[in-house]
């Protein structure tokens, strides 16, 4: 009999977007390391014609065909959850797949709706972070996009918490991870390129935020903090990089862009818009500071790559940035704030410009983030599957005896 433990494993991992966002990050870095580990990976993402994934992956890619552009998140979600499960009972009517596995709520979504078909007997569900909507149709797919899964991870302990109070799910902890091949305080050749192609004045200082402008970000209070800051240091700069969102932002945009346009500091305000994945790493060691003030996060991945890159980073005083980041910020790793207070975020962006924070910084980042790798991700998720399947066979087992 072959060993269960050693015999590579076909695992399918669906993402929502070909686009750079958290969830979608998360899903390319734990394939390539899944598929390192010998595994058959393939990722499925939904895509228009002419579209690509924003990075490369070393696994299989299947793109999910959509072909109608929807005006409203209901209809975008529908769609999409529609196309992914037109394009996987195709594929399952000639591959196997011991595991499928969905980042998010399109994805398991899809899925519940092959079980309910038997289709497939179960899947995998990782929760990064749970929104809320106005629409009950939204909360009631986003609710059944984990309950009817057979086996819930999330990547912080606060999310495991929150499904178990507030819906009964046992949910196992896989941390996320970064990169320390590909995000480093080591300058390279093209860092000064990068730079100018998205408008980084030299002299700074340079707070970066990641993400967009979106409410769960809290951009509008950062950008208050940033007025605020430039007050004193009027070379000051902030950069806005990604924004590549399914959901609808406008109304917190146009608070936003109406604060910005009243205040004077359009020239020293950057959108980028989305980035170039390789620029990446570049804009990280280019910056002075991270600026994560989130009101709400999954994990926060860019303040690993951030610290990994040798940046500070002012962080929000919440879970889950609590649960891995020392409290006692002479350690070097970030500067807390409470995002609900500009005078608290202002009051960090001047701390982790500090000299002094920075030279702590170059000494401490690699105990935080050594402690996290995709390659130890990987590994946690291959014994949960390799668990979960084994459950799944002796249900099986127990079914033919009865």
């Amino acid at each position: 009999m072959p060993d269960e433990a050693r015999t590579p494993l076909a695992i399918g991992l669906l993402t929502h977007s070909v686009n750079p966002r958290g969830g979608v990050v998360h899903t390319l870095e734990l394939a390539d390391a899944l598929h390192e580990r010998g595994h058959r990976v393939t990722v499925f993402a939904p895509a228009f014609a002419g579209q690509a994934l924003f990075r490369p992956t070393r696994c299989a890619v299947e793109l999910v065909a959509l072909t109608e552009r929807t005006n409203s998140v209901v209809d975008m979600v529908a769609t999409r959850r529609a196309a992914f499960v037109q394009h996987l009972e195709r594929t399952l009517a000639t591959r196997h797949f011991d595991v499928l596995h969905a980042q998010d709520g399109i994805g398991g979504n899809a899925l519940a709706d092959l079980v309910e078909a038997g289709r497939i007997e179960g899947f995998t569900r990782t929760v990064h972070h749970l929104d809320h909507f106005d629409d009950a149709r939204l909360m009631t797919w986003q609710a059944r996009a984990f309950t009817a899964a057979s086996q819930v991870l999330c990547v912080s302990r606060t999310w495991c918490d929150r499904l178990a109070a507030d819906f009964g799910v046992a949910a196992r902890l896989v941390h996320n991870g970064v990169d320390l091949r590909r995000y480093t305080n080591r300058p390279t050749a093209q860092d000064a390129a990068v730079v100018a192609r998205h408008g980084l004045r030299p002299g700074g200082p340079v707070f970066l935020a990641v993400g967009g402008v979106e409410e769960r970000k809290n951009t509008l209070r950062m950008l208050q903090a940033f007025l605020a800051f430039r007050v004193h240091r009027p070379a000051a700069q902030l950069v806005i990089a990604g924004g590549a969102s399914l959901l609808d932002h406008d109304a917190y945009g146009r608070q936003f862009a109406a604060l910005l346009a009243a205040s004077g500091a359009g020239n020293d305000v950057v959108m980028t818009g989305t980035v170039p994945d390789e620029d990446m790493p570049a804009l990280f060691r280019a910056a002075d500071a991270l600026l994560m003030a989130s009101l709400r996060e999954g994990f926060g991945l860019v303040v690993l790559e951030a610290l990994a890159s040798g940046t500070p980073a002012v962080v929000s005083r919440i879970a889950p940035f609590t649960e891995y980041l020392p409290e006692d910020e002479r350690m070097g790793h970030c500067c807390w704030a409470d995002p609900h207070s500009v005078d608290a975020i202002t009051a960090a962006m001047a701390r982790a410009c500090d000299p002094a924070h920075a030279r702590a910084l170059a000494t401490a980042t690699p105990a935080v983030c050594e402690r996290f790798s995709w390659q130890a991700s990987a590994a946690a998720h291959e014994a949960l599957y390799r668990a979960r399947c084994a459950g799944s066979r002796a249900q099986a087992a127990l079914r033919l005896q009865a």
